[in-house]
């Protein structure tokens, strides 16, 4: 069945939301994972990209799209990690109509990964149409989530799902060792806030001096900042068949900066992709707390 452009836009809303993260990691426990990523610095910043449709096919529905999404970072090792990020799009079908879907998401992660809050709010049309709400914390052998919205209920993830911070530290982490292929399961509060989604990621050959340019003007900051070519396959768990390949619900490429800064994604939802070209950057003192005195 053809899907509508209501349901694309709130399909690429949530994909967004998942993909911003970059969240890619190696399996293993929150302590460990805590261990193997100590040193890494991500620099508090605030990125702007210009989004719009690259390639489509007829059976998608859709005629074309644009978009703006806004992405701010902020906080050290020390006293944690915050993430405010929006993303608004115009989706048009080929019948002629039309559809704003704004998606708003600010959350905070806890030092070492020991907590997780989060809160997101999807407006279609300027109407809101979901909203979750919440808090994972990490105990003894797993982790559990404290669910405000959309309904009030508790669940437990296993202790090696990842929380999106430490994710992203984690494929910088494995990125430098030389690595090139990673898998975790990972968590954010996707959609209703009960999904752990699996992950699959190559990762390309290290360069430097591979940086963007924003108005015909080289980001020279980031000219001395290594970087790698990166791109991430998303499963749904819970659609997983008994036999087969599992087909991944949609693949994000981008290009990571060892300071946590992504630049050229690409959204390859299989009949259509959606290019993002930074458009604005700044970046901000980073102050070196790894001691945590």
């Amino acid at each position: 069945m053809r899907r509508t452009v209501s349901d694309r836009a709130f399909e690429t809303a949530f994909l967004f939301k998942c993909a911003v993260a970059a969240i890619v990691v190696v399996t293993f426990g929150a302590s460990e994972a805590a261990a193997k990523v100590a040193g890494i610095q991500l620099a508090p910043h605030r990125a702007v990209y210009d989004m719009k449709l690259s390639d489509t096919e007829q059976q998608s529905g859709i005629a074309g799209l644009s978009g703006r999404m806004v992405y701010e970072f902020s906080g050290n090792a020390c006293e944690g990690y915050s993430v405010n990020f929006r993303f608004v799009t115009e989706f048009r079908d080929l019948s002629g109509g039309s559809q704003v879907t704004d998606l708003q998401t600010t959350s905070f992660e806890g030092p070492d990964a020991e907590s997780y809050q989060f809160l997101s709010k999807t407006y279609v049309d300027q109407k809101l149409v979901e909203s979750s709400r919440g808090l994972a914390r990490t105990e003894t052998g797993l982790k559990a989530v404290e669910l405000k919205e959309p309904d009030e209920k508790s669940l437990q993830i296993g202790q090696d799902v990842q929380f999106p911070t430490e994710h992203l530290m984690n494929i910088v982490k494995t990125a430098q060792d030389g690595g090139h292929f990673t898998a975790s399961d990972i968590y954010d509060g996707a959609e209703t806030g009960d999904k752990v989604f699996g992950t699959t990621a190559v990762i390309g050959a290290k360069a430097v001096g591979i940086v963007p340019e924003i108005d015909g003007e080289r980001q020279d900051a980031l000219d001395a900042v290594a970087s790698w070519p990166v791109t991430v396959a998303y499963f749904d768990p819970s659609t997983q068949e008994n036999s087969g390949e599992q087909t991944p619900v949609y693949q994000l490429s981008f290009r990571l900066f060892e300071n946590g800064v992504s630049d050229k994604l690409v959204l390859d939802y299989g009949d259509f992709k959606i290019a993002g070209t930074m458009t604005a950057l700044e970046l901000r003192d980073l102050t070196d707390k790894s001691d945590c005195e």
